[in-house]
C-alpha cells in the first residue's frame, strides 16, 4: 500500500513502521544517536580532565546554583514526557492531541533554553568566561554543544508541525514524528549525565 492510501484515520497501529522506508529512518537514527553518545562521550572525557583547572578563575562551587539548574532539568524532563504524550497520540491517530503535545514539547525547550542563555549570562559576570580557564572552555563546549542540539530539536520538531498541517499524519510524516521524539529523549538523557557529572560533581568537588 502506498503512502498517498494511507488518509489520516486509516493508518496502521504505528505508522512510522508502516513502511520499509519509515522503519529504515528509525534504525538509521538510532546508528546517528551512536554516533552522537561517541561525540558527547568524549566532551565528557575532556571535562572531567579539566574541571579543577580553574586557574585565578571561578571554580565550580563558587558558580553553580542548584536550584536553578535543578529547575531547568526539571522542565527538560517533563518535556521528554510530552513528546511521549505526542508519539502515543500519534499512535492512536489524533492529529491535533498531537500537535498540542508537540507545542508544549516546543514551549518548554524554549524555557530550558532561556534559563541557560540567563545562567550563562550570570557566569561571565562573574568572570567565568570561555577562555578563563581550561575548566571554563570545557564547560561551555560541553553544555553550549547540548544547548545547541535543544536549540536544534526545537526547530526541528517546529519544522514537522508546519509539515504536518500541510500534509497530514501520514506514513511519510509519521517517523518523522517519531525519530524526532528518540532525539528528545537522547538530549534529554544526556543532561541527567551533564547535571551528574558537571553541576553535582562540581557542588561536591
Amino acid at each position: 500500500m502506498s503512502a498517498h492510501e494511507h488518509a489520516d484515520g486509516h493508518l496502521p497501529h504505528e505508522p512510522e513502521k508502516a513502511t520499509l522506508e519509515g522503519r529504515n529512518k528509525v534504525l538509521g537514527f538510532w546508528l546517528f544517536l551512536g554516533a552522537e553518545t561517541v561525540l558527547f562521550g568524549t566532551l565528557f572525557a575532556a571535562f572531567i580532565a579539566l574541571r579543577h583547572q580553574t586557574l585565578d578563575g571561578p571554580t565550580a562551587d563558587h558558580l553553580f546554583e542548584l536550584p536553578m539548574v535543578f529547575a531547568a532539568t526539571m522542565i527538560l524532563l517533563f518535556s521528554s514526557l510530552t513528546s511521549v504524550f505526542a508519539v502515543q497520540a500519534m499512535h492512536r491517530h489524533q492529529t491535533k492531541p498531537m500537535v498540542l503535545w508537540l507545542i508544549v514539547t516546543i514551549l518548554l525547550g524554549l524555557c530550558f533554553l532561556g534559563l541557560e542563555i540567563y545562567e550563562f549570562n550570570t557566569y561571565v559576570s562573574e568572570g567565568h568566561q570561555f577562555s578563563t580557564s581550561a575548566f571554563s572552555s570545557s564547560f561551555y563546549t560541553l553544555v553550549g554543544f547540548h544547548g545547541a542540539h535543544v536549540a536544534f530539536g526545537v526547530l526541528w520538531i517546529g519544522l514537522l508541525i508546519a509539515q504536518i498541517f500541510k500534509k497530514g499524519l501520514t506514513v511519510v510524516t509519521a517517523p518523522k514524528i517519531y525519530v524526532s521524539a528518540i532525539y528528545w529523549h537522547f538530549i534529554d538523557v544526556v543532561w541527567v549525565f551533564i547535571f551528574t557529572v558537571v553541576y553535582l560533581m562540581g557542588k561536591v568537588g
